[in-house]
Formats: C-alpha cells, sequence, structure tokens
C-alpha cells in the first residue's frame, strides 16, 4: 500500500493555517529561496526559485488535513520531490546541450528557459518539504527556521574574512549605484533576523515564544559580545608567522616554535589585513614591498626567537605609538637611502607596527572608521637604493657593535653541519669575491632558489632542530624555512644575519595607484644580513619549484575602497559618487531608508492597535458591542488565544471560560445585541441601552467594566513572560476574528 492515513504513522496534520500567516510564511520561505538562489543562477532563475517556492507554500497551506497528500506517507513524497527535481534537471540540461533548441530559442533563451524549469522546480520541491514538515509535525517549524538562517548565512559566507566587496552580486550592485557594500550587507542581516522572528511569532505553541526569542536574543548578543571582546578571527597563515594577534607575548605553542608544519591552513589567504597608503611615489627595485614587523634573532638554544631586551634590534618598534616614536639614528648610509611616508591601516589586529623595509618614525593617525580600522598609524621609512657597487667590497656587522651584540647575532645550533654545507657552497666563487659577505650570501641564495621546493605540508616542526631536517632533508617547506636555513648558514659563515618577519608585496599589486592592500597571503620570513656602513639588508631566497598555488586574484576594487575609507569619509563619499555616476545614494543610505522603513511599519502597527483599543471610548452606543468585543479579541489575541477555523464565538468562549469566565460573559453581552442572533437589527442597540439603564454612558462603563475584569483574570492566568510579548505584540489585530 503506498496510501495510508496519517494515524497509521501517529501524525495528525494540523488545519489549515489562516489566510495572512499563511502568505507571510511563504513570502519568508520565497525570500530565502531567492537569497539563495542569487549567486547561483540568472535573475530569471532566482525569480522562478522565488515564485515556485511561494506557489507551492501557498498550496499546500490551502489543503486541508483530509487533503490526499497527507494521506502519503512522507518519504514517499519527499522521494516524489527528488524524482520531480531531478527530471527538471534533466531538462534543463537537455535544453541547453540540444542543438535543435539552441538554433529555435537562441543559445541564451534556451540556457535562461532550463534555468527557469530547474530552479522553479527545486525551490517548489524545497517549499513542500517544509511545510510537510510544518504540518505533520511538532518540531516540523525547526527545518523552515534552519533553512532560512541558512540562506542568508550561506549567500553571505563570501564577506567572511574581511571581503567586503563580496558575494560580487552584491559588491558589484553596491558599486555601480554608488553605495557602501557594507550598508547592504547590515540591511540583509536585518531582515534575515526580522524574518526569524517573524516565523518564531507564527509558532502554534505559544507558550515557547519565550524560549524561542530568549534563545534567539542570545544568539545575537553572544555573537556582537565576542567580536567585541576576542575580536574577529586572524588569519592562520599571519598568526602563525606571529604577526597577528593580541599580543606580542603571545602564548602557548605559538611563543615556543615559529614552525607550524602540519596547521597551515591557507583557505584565508585572501582575508584582507592592512591597507597601505603612498604619500611618496616609490616602487622596489626588488619587485616586492617589504614591510617589518619584527624579527627573530636570538638564539634561545632551541631555534631563533624574538630578542629579549634592548641590545639587540634597537631598530625596531615593538609597541603602537601614543606619539611620536622616533628609531633614525638606527638607521646607516641614509644619503643612499629615500623618505616614503605611508599611513597604515590595520584590518587585524597585529602585535606590533609594522613599516616598509626600515621604518624611522611612527606617529598615530586619525581613524577615520574605526569599525574598520583597529590601528591606524603614520610611518617614515627609509628605503634602500643601493646599486650592486654598494652592496659589493663590504665589510659584515658595525664597528659599533659590542662583544655581546657580535655573539648574539653569530650563535646558531651546534650543528656541524651548516658550516660545512655553507663552504662547500661558497667554494666555487671567484677569488676577487671569495671573503665578500655579500657575494657568499647570494651563493646560498642561489642554491636554496635552485634546490628548494615551496610547500605547506611537511613534517619538519617536529624535529629538534626543523631548519636542519629541510635543509638536510628533503628540501621541502615554506618560507619560515628558507629564512631559518638561510641564516643560520650566514651566520656559519661568520655574516651577523637574523630572520625578518613582516609582509612582502607584489610591486605590481598597486596597480599604478597611491594604495596597497596586504592579504594574509603576504605574511612572510625573510633572512637579513648586517653590512657595514649599510645596516640591515634582505637577502631572500625565493624557491623556483612550488607545490601549492598560492596565488591571489587582484582585487582592485577593494584597495580602493578602503583606500578611500583610510584617507578620510569625504573621499570615501567621492569615490561611492564615482562609482555610482549620477546615483542619489549616500553612504549608508540603503541601510537608513530599510531602517526607517521598518520603523515606519512598526509605528503604523503599534497606532492601529493602540487605535482599535481606545475607539469605544468616542463611538456611539450603537457601535459599543461590535468594538467592544473587537478590542477584547485583541487583547486576547495578543496572548495567543483566537479562534480556530470554523469555531463559532460560543464555542471559543466556552473554551476559554475554565481560566477567562469573564470573556464568557462578554461574549454573551455582544450575542445579545449582535444582529441575526434572535434580536431585531434595528432594534439591537436600543434593547441594550435599555438594559443598562441611562443610555450610553452607562452602556460604555458596563462594558469597561467587563473588559477590567478580564484583565484581571488574564494577568492572574498568564505568566510574566506571556504578559510582556503581549503588551510589545504589535499586531494582535491581524489574528483576531
Amino acid at each position: 500500500m503506498i496510501e495510508t492515513t496519517s494515524q497509521t504513522q501517529g501524525l495528525t496534520p494540523t488545519s489549515s493555517p489562516r489566510a495572512h500567516q499563511s502568505a507571510v510564511r511563504a513570502l519568508i520561505l520565497a525570500i530565502a529561496c531567492w537569497v539563495l538562489s542569487t549567486p547561483l543562477t540568472t535573475v530569471a532563475g532566482s525569480a522562478a526559485a522565488f515564485s515556485g517556492c511561494l506557489l507551492a507554500c501557498l498550496w499546500l497551506d490551502r489543503q486541508t488535513a483530509q487533503a490526499r497528500i497527507f494521506h502519503l506517507r512522507s518519504p514517499l513524497i519527499v522521494f516524489m520531490i527528488v524524482v520531480a527535481v531531478a527530471i527538471s534537471a534533466s531538462i534543463a540540461g537537455w535544453m541547453t546541450s540540444t542543438s535543435m533548441i539552441a538554433r529555435t530559442l537562441g543559445a541564451m533563451t534556451s540556457y535562461q528557459a532550463g534555468q527557469i524549469v530547474f530552479w522553479l522546480l527545486l525551490a517548489a520541491g524545497i517549499g513542500l518539504t517544509l511545510r510537510l514538515l510544518a504540518r505533520r509535525h511538532s518540531w516540523g517549524s525547526i527545518p523552515e527556521l534552519l533553512f532560512v538562517a541558512s540562506a542568508f548565512v550561506i549567500t553571505l559566507a563570501a564577506h567572511q574574512r574581511g571581503m567586503i566587496d563580496r558575494p560580487y552580486f552584491i559588491g558589484d550592485f553596491a558599486l555601480i549605484r554608488g553605495i557602501d557594500p557594507s550598508s547592504i550587507l547590515m540591511a540583509i542581516g536585518v531582515v534575515a533576523v526580522l524574518a526569524l522572528a517573524v516565523l518564531l511569532m507564527m509558532e502554534n505553541n505559544h507558550k515557547r515564544l519565550p524560549y524561542h526569542f530568549s534563545v534567539l536574543a542570545v544568539l545575537c548578543f553572544s555573537l556582537l559580545a565576542y567580536v567585541q571582546f576576542f575580536g574577529m578571527p586572524t588569519p592562520s597563515l599571519t598568526d602563525d608567522l606571529g604577526l597577528t594577534g593580541q599580543s606580542a607575548a603571545g602564548g602557548g605553542s605559538q611563543s615556543d616554535n615559529p614552525f607550524r608544519d602540519g596547521e597551515n591552513d591557507a583557505s584565508d589567504r585572501e582575508a584582507p589585513v592592512a591597507i597601505v597608503l603612498f604619500r611618496d611615489d616609490y616602487e622596489p627595485d626588488s619587485g616586492a614591498y617589504y614591510f617589518r614587523e619584527s624579527a627573530y634573532s636570538q638564539f634561545n638554544g632551541t631555534l631563533l626567537w624574538t630578542a629579549e631586551g634592548d641590545s639587540l634590534d634597537q631598530d625596531l618598534v615593538s609597541d603602537f605609538p601614543s606619539s611620536a616614536i622616533e628609531v633614525s639614528d638606527q638607521i646607516p648610509a641614509q644619503d643612499k637611502r629615500r623618505r616614503v611616508t605611508t599611513t597604515i591601516g590595520l584590518l587585524t589586529p597585529h602585535r606590533s607596527p609594522f613599516g616598509l623595509d626600515a621604518p624611522v618614525r611612527f606617529e598615530r593617525a586619525p581613524n577615520p572608521n574605526s569599525l574598520r580600522f583597529r590601528q591606524t598609524y603614520t610611518v617614515e621609512s627609509l628605503v634602500p637604493e643601493f646599486s650592486f657597487a654598494d652592496l659589493i667590497g663590504r665589510q659584515a656587522g658595525s664597528p659599533d657593535w659590542t662583544v655581546g651584540q657580535w655573539t648574539e647575532y653569530l650563535e646558531m645550533p651546534d650543528d656541524p653541519r651548516y658550516g660545512d654545507f655553507a663552504r662547500e657552497l661558497i667554494s666555487g666563487l671567484r677569488a676577487e669575491f671569495a671573503d665578500d659577505p655579500y657575494a657568499k650570501a647570494l651563493a646560498v641564495k642561489e642554491w636554496l632558489d635552485t634546490n628548494g621546493i615551496y610547500s605547506l605540508a611537511n613534517e619538519h616542526a617536529y624535529a629538534t632542530d626543523p631548519a636542519a631536517s629541510f635543509l638536510f632533508g628533503d628540501m621541502t617547506g615554506y618560507c619560515i624555512h628558507f629564512a631559518y636555513a638561510a641564516t643560520y648558514l650566514y651566520r656559519s659563515l661568520g655574516i651577523p644575519a637574523r630572520v625578518g618577519i613582516g609582509y612582502s608585496v607584489p610591486s605590481a599589486n598597486r596597480a599604478g595607484g597611491s594604495a596597497l592592500l596586504i592579504q594574509a597571503v603576504h605574511g612572510h620570513a625573510w633572512p637579513e644580513i648586517y653590512l657595514q656602513g649599510l645596516g640591515w639588508v634582505i637577502v631572500d631566497p625565493t624557491p623556483a619549484r612550488t607545490l601549492v598555488d598560492m596565488s591571489t586574484d587582484p582585487q582592485d576594487s577593494l584597495q580602493q575602497m578602503l583606500a578611500d575609507m583610510l584617507r578620510d569619509d569625504a573621499a570615501f563619499e567621492a569615490f561611492l559618487r564615482d562609482q555610482g555616476g549620477d546615483s542619489n545614494w549616500s553612504l549608508a543610505g540603503l541601510v537608513r531608508t530599510a531602517v526607517a522603513m521598518m520603523a515606519a511599519l512598526l509605528l503604523a502597527a503599534y497606532l492601529i492597535r493602540i487605535y482599535r483599543v481606545l475607539a469605544p471610548n468616542w463611538a456611539s452606543s450603537q457601535q459599543q458591542y461590535r468594538l467592544q468585543y473587537r478590542a477584547v479579541l485583541d487583547s486576547l489575541a495578543a496572548f495567543g488565544m483566537t479562534r480556530r477555523r470554523g469555531e463559532s464565538r460560543e464555542a471559543f468562549a466556552r473554551r476559554l471560560a475554565p481560566t477567562l469566565p469573564a470573556f464568557s460573559e462578554l461574549t454573551q453581552r455582544h450575542l445579545s445585541v449582535t444582529p441575526g442572533y434572535g434580536v431585531s437589527p434595528s432594534g439591537a442597540w436600543q434593547l441594550a441601552a435599555s438594559q443598562a439603564g441611562d443610555g450610553s454612558g452607562s452602556e460604555k462603563r458596563h462594558w469597561r467594566q467587563q473588559r477590567k475584569h478580564l484583565q484581571r483574570q488574564l494577568a492572574q492566568s498568564q505568566t510574566r513572560w506571556r504578559r510582556s510579548i503581549a503588551l510589545l505584540h504589535p499586531v494582535p489585530w491581524l489574528a483576531s476574528r
């Protein structure tokens, strides 16, 4: 038997929902289908998804509990829906792959038709399944809530990790019209929360409403509290290098070992971490901008780590500036350097400020958008413009260093393999360069470039010396392995060296503009050597072979958007106007409009409720029986007490009589003077007035007394939670009848 009554399954389908509730619920589910389909199909396909879900929900809600569909088992219905969706997918594929249809309708028309067929039936199947579960099971409303929430979350997932111009269908729509995409995303978030709230308010079991709203409120406020106190998650790629995080001190395993083999997650490599504004034009000869944040220079017995004390790395700044910080006296060869000023806006928490190559001055900068930027500061840097002749022939180290400083910058693991291998690498140098520190460093770099393999997946971190495991093993690793190995090789040759930590961004990413976006993928570690009279010089190995694609697509629109935000609000407004052409939209205009519309609707709902409560006070005597009873029904509807479909007024009163006997009296009084209930229509109000005593004043007083009696009974029979919800309910008049 493929048919069975719902009773054989222990299921009793609920009666058909009220028309207005059915329409609202169908509209919300249809909007969720539209949101979910928008990034996946064409405009026509999204419209079909909206229409299919809406029509399916409305059709099912019009069916009574005795309808044939409710006599089929749920698995069978779901199977039929899946088959229908599969058939629609086949039809859509057939329409786009058949040359005859393409020639007849045109390629684009046949594709659009296929999308319409597929999304229409898919959304209809989703709507039917959700509403069928809601009608058959007490827990059936939960899948609806999860579907609506998931539709918004999945669609907006591309926005995570700071990509404020994504998803692209929102970002492109906003920027073309001169709107901040964040405004649209905020508006969508508001709509999502309102949709969930409306679905909760239509819950049949009103006793569970306080619980549902409490859970929703706790979830929302918990998320806000988490972001407020802990901030948004920072990219793992930069966390592992010690760049991003809450403090420089760090903790846990991160403070013990910078090697994170097997734990590297490149999924957030596109996450923006900072935006840099160039106040002076500068393009490096190396093809990459190096922004140094810190350095690993002191050997702790196991590996290199950040120096303790003030004797090392005096050119670095560990704290963000509250006032101007000068370090220019630590930078030599200033006549061979160029002063470049940049303003940096941090999008994620960083442990220390960073600057271009050799920063000499840090100063706090005004933050034009504290919701977007965690820190803003201005950096003056002395960037090198060294020629090859400037680098060759220099001695290593500084004559001003103490013995302790020399020792610290040359200390390394007690492994003779480093020295033996380094001497082997430089053995082929020409005689005139045999003792040249820079030539030796280039020889080491060239060998690492040729023989190293870039990969995030390796096991060197678990060795006693990860750098040795890499260098004398499979030569497979990422920047931290190359930097440590090169630094140890340089030190074994008597060249003071350290590992620089920061960002390396291709100069081509500026795309001719004055802004540069720094992303998580640009987090980098590199070796530096100290040459007398020049200071720290970057000699960075670049492996020719790679096993992982760490490239990212250009983010020109995001780069420009963040840059104009950092400049100031006026510049950002100008950027939006340029993007929007003649558009009259202003910054955050969509959010303000949406909020204003929702506030207006809410105000109108409350005004209607107040009017219906107060209307009997100025109505004539012949209208009292109708308006007073209507106000009573509104009060009951606020508590979820409404007439069932097909239930008479007398039966409704009898159902509530055990807890609200006053309502029975009010109903009897109302019906006694209602035309068509055994009293002449023309004489109904005169009869009521004569029974009341002395005219309209007594009539109104009698109704008010009975309503007060009913209110006292409601206060006694209902919990404080339900009374609070009833007081705040804006539209009980939609449910009363």
